[in-house]
C-alpha cells in the first residue's frame, strides 16, 4: 500500500491501528499522525520491537489493509 494514502486518511486508519496494536493511546495516535515511522518508533517503545520487527509488522498491517479494501 502507498504509505502516503494512510497518511492522507489517517482519521479513517487510525482506528484499524488502533485493532491492531490496543497498546497504542490516543495520544500515541495523536503523535503517529500516520507517519510511517512515527508508528514503528511507538511499536518499538511500547511493544519491545526491533527495528525491523516493528517495520515488518507495519509492511504486513499495510498489505492487510490493502487487500480488504
Amino acid at each position: 500500500m502507498n504509505w502516503d494514502r494512510i497518511e492522507g486518511n489517517w482519521m479513517e486508519y487510525k482506528g484499524k491501528v488502533r485493532e491492531r496494536w490496543g497498546r497504542l493511546t490516543d495520544q500515541d495516535l495523536q503523535v503517529i499522525k500516520g507517519k510511517r515511522e512515527q508508528l514503528e518508533g511507538k511499536l518499538q517503545q511500547i511493544y519491545g520491537k526491533t527495528v525491523d520487527q516493528a517495520r515488518q509488522e507495519v509492511d504486513d498491517w499495510a498489505e492487510k489493509i490493502d487487500s480488504a479494501t
